[in-house]
């Protein structure tokens, strides 16, 4: 696939016999954006392509950009030993090295007129390059994800352009720009848009909200960069809803219905009267209903009874005592309802049974005959 990368020409002069001699720096590493269609992906409103320094300063594209035709804009054509006559106007040299993020190339214009052209404000260079267009998405060292990856760079011509997207007629698909794709860049001046062979400014035709327009290519170019943001953007929004719908979802799940609510509330209440009914001063305010269970055996039975047992031993322990209690309470009740009978006594003789049964479980683990 063929490309261009626009740079600008630095510390130009003529030499003794009239040639003119400058350095450029092209095909810099990084995430450029193109438009989807002019890179072969219409689905796609602007595709970010990096070109990793691995591929920028490999030994095979180095070498390249050595004794490269220079020309006068793009040619409509791949420069070859065919055609070099008719579109060379000079030659790069063969001391390429990288500066920074870029190649740098030193060149020599020994046309005349293309010198007029650069001395009279053309100095900008446009690398035609081709290389391979993997569409492997991923992530730069830096963090910046990228939909495609440059490989296998290889450097054809140095042209020379005027500001914006220069080169022939030469197009990929429907809506490519001249000899080449180029990347998207940031807006210029309205007093320096590029004119076609025909003195016309070049113009391209986009839809926006479902209305095609035409607009010029620095237009075309805001336009689908804001595209993407504003698409980008919209993709960030419905993500962020996403998790809050499932926060919410999780939040709703953990909430407790109104008859749980109530369930809890008298099973609480009647914890705390049970223990209070067991040790009158017990404390509950605060403490959870294990460590209320713990408190009343504690204060009822002793250390023993609760020192490295388990929550469930403590537990039935205090179920124990309140069952002594419940029965207890029934025994009054009775009493009081009756009146005092002989089979209270036979009651009473139950209960007496009961409590020593209390007691042999609350020594059961002291010795039988202490010293």
């Amino acid at each position: 696939m063929n490309f261009t990368d626009i740079v600008t020409v630095a510390g130009t002069r003529r030499t003794g016999d009239g040639y003119l001699v400058a350095d450029a720096r092209i095909a810099r590493t990084g995430i450029q954006n193109y438009l989807g269609a002019e890179v072969g992906r219409p689905e796609m409103r602007t595709v970010r392509v990096y070109r990793p320094g691995a591929e920028v300063f490999s030994e095979d594209t180095l070498k390249s950009a050595a004794h490269r035709p220079v020309t006068n804009e793009h040619p409509p054509e791949m420069v070859t030993s065919a055609n070099w006559k008719t579109y060379s106007v000079g030659q790069t040299g063969d001391e390429i090295a990288g500066e920074g993020i870029f190649i740098r190339v030193p060149l020599m214009v020994s046309d005349e007129a293309a010198i007029q052209d650069i001395e009279s404000g053309k100095q900008e260079l446009s690398a035609g390059y081709v290389c391979d267009l993997d569409f492997t998405a991923g992530v730069t060292p830096a963090g910046e994800a990228y939909d495609a990856v440059q490989k296998n760079i290889r450097i054809n011509h140095i042209a020379i352009v005027r500001r914006g997207r220069a080169g022939s007629k030469v197009r990929i698909g429907d809506v490519a720009a001249p000899w080449g794709c180029a990347p998207l860049a940031a807006p210029r001046p309205n007093s320096d848009h590029h004119l076609n062979k025909e003195g016309m400014m070049s113009t391209k035709t986009i839809t926006v909200d479902g209305v095609r327009i035409e607009v010029n290519d620095q237009a075309a170019e805001l336009i689908a960069t804001l595209q993407q943001r504003l698409g980008d953007a919209d993709i960030a929004y419905q993500k962020a809803i996403a998790v809050r719908d499932a926060e919410l979802d999780v939040v709703k799940a953990g909430l407790l219905s109104d008859a749980e609510i109530e369930r809890r509330a008298e099973a609480r209440a009647d914890l705390i009267g049970l223990a209070k009914a067991i040790v009158g001063n017990v404390k509950t305010a605060g403490l959870t209903d294990t460590a209320i269970r713990k408190a009343v055996v504690l204060a009822k039975v002793g250390e023993s009874a609760v020192e490295g047992r388990s929550d469930a031993y403590i537990d039935a322990r205090f179920d124990m005592l309140a069952e002594a209690i419940r029965e207890t309470t029934d025994l009054f009740a009775a009493a009081v309802k009756d009146g005092i009978t002989t089979e209270q006594a036979s009651m009473s003789a139950a209960f007496t049974a009961y409590a020593a049964m209390v007691r042999d479980l609350q020594s059961a683990h002291l010795p039988a005959n202490p010293v």
